[in-house]
Formats: C-alpha cells, structure tokens, sequence
C-alpha cells in the first residue's frame, strides 16, 4: 500500500516571553472604543482563567514568518534524513506572508514558499512552492493537500510549513491581542510503501460562510484616536467559540468514520491551540458523540499556556515537541493513532486521523 507518513518535523519556538503581565500597563477599549476601566491586572488574571493562557511568545525584529518557518523547515529536512532537491512541493500556510516590524504592510511577492525553496538552494524546477490561505488549520490543510497529490500520483514528497507572526497584526488596546503568538512548525511527508495500516488513514474538511466567514477579519483599532486606515487582525470570540465547540467534534468523528476506526484506538488529540476551555470542550463533545461522557486523560497535549495561540504553527508545533519527548507527561510510538484538528478563520475546519 501507498500512504502518506510524516517522517520528519520541526519547529521554532521564538525566544522572546510576553507574560500577562506585559499587558498590565494597556489601556484596554471595546470594539466600539469605550474605554475599559478595569485595570490591566484585572483584564489579564480574568483572561488566563477564561484561555488558559499565561505567556506566549514573539520573536525578534529581525525575524519574520518566513524566517522562522526557513528554521523550522531545515531541522523537518535534517530530521527525515532527505536531499532537499528531492521535495517534490513545498507548501506554506499562513496567513499574513512577512510582516516588517514597524511597518503597516503585509509581503507576499515572492510567496513566502518561494523565498524558503530560494534560502533552502533547491534547485529543480519541478519542486513546486506555494502558500495557501486557510485560516488557523492552515498547516493541516497544506498536509492533506499533499496527501491528495500523492494519491493522485503527481508527487511523492513535500514539506509542509506553517508559520506567523501575528505580534505584528495586534491592536495592543484589544483584549483579544493577548491570544496570539507567533512561531514556525513544518513536517516531510512522503508517499511510502507499508504492509502497515500507517499514516494518513482519512481527512475531512469543511467551510462555513453564511453567517461564519466575518468572525475573523481586520478592521480598526479600537483606540478612538488611532488611524483607521490601520488595520488589525480582529475576532468575534463568542461567536468563534460557539462555532468550534459544535462543528470541530463533527469534523474530527468524519474523519474517524472514515477510517473505520473506534474512538477507543485514540492516543492522542493534536488540537489547535486557541484557549484552553473550548479544546477541552471540543474534545469532551468528541466523546460524547460516541457516547462516552469522561474524557480520558492525558489524551490532549496543550501548549497554549506557555505559547500561546501562534494560528497554523500550534499543531505542527505541538506534534514535533511530542514526536521528540520534549513535552513532559506525553509521548507517542510506532502504532499510535492519533488526530490532528483545527478551526480557524474562513470559518475553516478540518481534521486528519493519523496512525503513527
């Protein structure tokens, strides 16, 4: 059999720490631009126990989103032991390109795939480089797209980037800017022969837009007196809440389904990394649709408390630290099925049920 294992990952985790604290000083306003006048301490306390979320992570000024994706692509290379002039495509999802620090404008000329085959001195024509645009699920997305082109026999080997840097898209004077990290994960996978029932066993995704396609957008500071032809990356976090809490456990028992897999068999959850509460609740839901009412533990790894929500990077990133024993409490072996699930601007959702 033909399918597609992921045989090498990387990932970059910025090395600059924003505690809550950081934002104690903030003059907070609502999207109408009133001012909040809770202080900073209170916003910031109340907001770790709603996400989870103690720190995350930016990086440096002389990094941007395909700088670090470079970084997190090179060790995936050198991890699944592959000539980079073998990469048949290699796909970066993201969702901002290059973000200059201090300036006000996205860069996407060259596509920030181009720039990484350029630095990586790839040289054949044929490995073809592009980005795709999917919201947070972005890097799942760009991973079930190369699992289709292997099916379809059109390439046998891809590198699958997703990185963002979204420091440089917040409004400091809107709460929900303390969500957002940046970082870099990528992942090799390759069409393999296996007498094993490994790899990518199914794949499901979704896009709602009716009413869902704005809950994600960029619009105006809230600041009154800031200019509004600024814009940042803006969030209707109820409504993205109630929105992943119902539609992500349908997407990920599709997948499962497809399978033909039982819930049982599941070692780990490989969630994007938003807040804390709405994964467990996600994945609570998940259990339930199989008539399970206790979740079981240690089955979700997190890392939003210490990085944050860094969009496309949380999964790629998650599953490199796992897959090298770098998160203390889980592991992951030969044999072990597990998901991959995300929700993210669009309103986009997708899943992937994966046997290690």
């Amino acid at each position: 059999m033909i399918k597609s294992v992921i045989t090498g990952t990387g990932s970059y985790i910025p090395e600059i720490v924003q505690p809550n604290s950081a934002f104690h000083q903030h003059r907070f306003y609502t999207s109408d631009q009133e001012l909040i006048e809770s202080p900073g301490e209170v916003i910031s306390e109340k907001f770790e126990n709603i996400t989870g979320i103690r720190e995350r992570r930016y990086v440096s000024e002389d990094l941007d989103a395909s700088s670090i994706g470079l970084i997190a692509a090179k060790m995936a290379i050198e991890d699944a032991g592959i000539d980079p002039e073998s990469i048949d495509q290699i796909i970066f999802a993201h969702n901002f390109g290059n973000v200059v620090k201090h300036t006000i404008q996205t860069d996407v000329l060259p596509a920030l795939s181009s720039r990484v085959k350029h630095e990586l001195k790839i040289k054949n024509p044929l490995c073809v480089a592009y980005d795709i645009l999917f919201g947070c699920p972005g890097w799942i997305q760009g991973v079930i797209q190369a699992n289709a082109f292997f099916k379809a026999g059109e390439a046998k080997t891809a590198l699958v980037i997703g990185s963002e840097t979204l420091s440089r898209v917040l409004d400091i004077h809107d709460r929900d800017s303390m969500i957002f990290a940046d970082g870099a994960g990528a992942c090799i996978i390759q069409a393999a022969e296996t007498e094993r029932n490994q790899g990518i066993l199914s794949t499901a995704s979704m896009t709602f837009t009716e009413e869902e396609a704005y809950y994600l957008f960029l619009g105006k500071s809230n600041l009154p007196e800031a200019d509004p032809r600024v814009r940042y990356i803006k969030m209707n976090g109820r409504k993205v809440y109630e929105f992943a809490l119902t539609n992500v456990p349908l997407a990920m028992k599709s997948a499962m389904d497809k399978a033909g897999v039982s819930i049982e068999e599941v070692k780990k959850i490989f969630i994007h990394q938003a807040n804390e509460k709405l994964d467990e609740g996600v994945v609570k839901r998940l259990y339930r649709l199989y008539g399970i009412k206790d979740t079981p533990k240690n089955i979700m790894p997190m890392s939003v408390h210490e990085l944050g929500n860094s969009s496309v990077a949380t999964v790629p990133t998650l599953f490199d630290r796992i897959r090298k024993g770098k998160l203390e409490g889980h592991s992951i072996k030969e044999g072990d099925l597990v998901l991959f699930a995300s929700v993210g601007s669009g309103m986009n959702i997708n899943a992937i049920c994966y046997r290690v």
